[in-house]
């Protein structure tokens, strides 16, 4: 029953991660307190998942023309953010085999407040493409996507709330479009970052092989709906609110 709860768990983190983010909340809750993993363990053994999640989310975009069907200074923009955004995350990954990960997740409760605030004022600019503004200047690009690279390769887990919020509010793409760049980026530093936790024997191969199929058709059937539904959009804005709600409530629990 353990795994078959595991499995689901898996298929339903799969399709929040593609869609907002924090499905990784929902994995290693399960590969911890239901499975019983050290949390260094369950670190590794759930980035299996979240590749599993990246590649078939990433095959369902590229699939529907997400990525590939957009103009040549658009597309340029775009693998110049999954670059910075993955040598950041190599220096996350790095501190994450020195550095306790305590800190960073009480950080990371008052960031997901903050967040939740930002989401619910003014929502139009989440569900409404702001195609006239300038793109962020190069310096600031950099900054930006290579701490959010940081951070992901660090901990992972909230990494798809906070790049959609610099996406959607700072470079001014449009929700969906954005979690296809989100997608890209993580699914390459989550190939390191499986290797570096396999090096250091932290991942379960069994558990994650079972995680990985439930992310992995989650993944894919998400993408397959938010790249061709007229309202992918708005909902992807309706489930990143309950994400946070729920990541908010369960990080301050108990008060």
């Amino acid at each position: 029953m353990d795994y078959f709860i595991a499995l689901v768990g898996a298929l339903l983190a799969g399709g929040i991660n593609t869609l907002s983010g924090n499905g990784s909340a929902i994995t290693l809750t399960i590969l911890m307190e239901l499975l019983g993993l050290p949390a260094d363990v369950a670190n590794g053994t759930n980035r299996v998942g979240v590749l599993a999640n990246g590649i078939g989310g990433t095959y369902a975009f590229q699939k529907a023309g997400r990525f590939t069907d957009q103009p040549e200074a658009k597309k340029r923009e775009m693998w110049r953010i999954v670059i910075i955004s993955c040598v950041g995350a190599c220096v996350g990954i790095y501190l994450s085999l020195i550095i306790s990960n305590a800190a960073y997740k009480s950080f990371f409760r008052y960031l997901l407040v903050v967040m939740l605030l930002v989401l619910l004022i003014k929502p139009k600019r989440w569900l409404v493409p702001q195609e006239n503004k300038p793109p962020l200047p190069l310096w600031i690009t950099v900054i930006l996507f290579f701490l959010l690279g940081i951070y992901g390769g660090f901990i992972q887990m909230g990494m798809g709330v906070f790049f959609l919020a610099v996406m959607v509010l700072a470079a001014h793409y449009e929700i969906i479009q954005a979690n296809v760049v989100k997608v890209i980026v993580v699914t390459i530093y989550t190939v390191l970052a499986v290797a570096v936790f396999a090096w250091q024997d932290l991942i379960d191969w069994r558990i994650g092989a079972l995680m990985a199929l439930g992310q992995l058709v989650g993944g894919y059937l998400t993408a397959r709906f938010a790249a061709t539904h007229p309202k992918a959009g708005l909902y992807a804005y309706r489930l990143l609110i309950v994400v946070i709600i729920g990541a908010i409530a369960k990080a301050f629990w108990p008060f």
